[in-house]
């Protein structure tokens, strides 16, 4: 028997199924149901609670320049939303002398489930970064006092 080949993709998520013709105002059915019998006594989505959900994150390259530390998180590709909306939320809790900046591979290449825009062409990793206020590099646009110039292999700026 032949080892399975895989196709270098994830397998798509499994969608959670949508509920028909819910109640205006409540998340199913059995909501509705339980808030008009048995819990037709208590209050309704009148609370919101905010959370975090720990985590630890480990950027892959770290460098202080002065008083300010940089995280250079070196991206092949975004795999989906989960990925990349993490990064908005890592930013978020870094103190202020800390500074999330993206390498991308390919800053080009387009975000996954991008829709195709009239033009056709799809919101890019570099569009996305830009967006979210990330400053973003690819190998040939780093700043040559962050790198090893002598390594940069035909990438001179100078």
């Amino acid at each position: 028997m032949k080892p399975k080949i895989k196709s270098g993709r994830r397998k798509p998520r499994v969608k959670r199924p949508v509920e028909k013709n819910v109640v205006v105002g409540y998340d199913s059915n059995w909501e509705y149901e339980l808030h008009t019998g048995l819990f037709n006594q208590w209050e309704f989505h009148t609370e919101k609670v905010p959370y975090i959900v720990e985590h630890n994150y480990q950027p892959d390259f770290v460098k202080v320049f002065d008083d300010k530390t940089i995280f250079l998180e070196a991206k092949g590709r975004f795999w989906d939303h989960n990925e990349y909306n993490k990064y908005v939320w890592i930013a978020k809790a870094l103190p202020p002398n800390i500074e999330l900046v993206f390498l991308f591979a390919n800053p080009e290449a387009p975000m996954p489930q991008a829709t195709r825009r009239k033009d056709g062409t799809k919101r890019s990793h570099c569009e996305w970064a830009s967006s979210k206020g990330f400053r973003w590099f690819s190998e040939d646009s780093v700043p040559n006092d962050w790198i090893d110039v002598s390594k940069r292999g035909g990438f001179d700026d100078e």
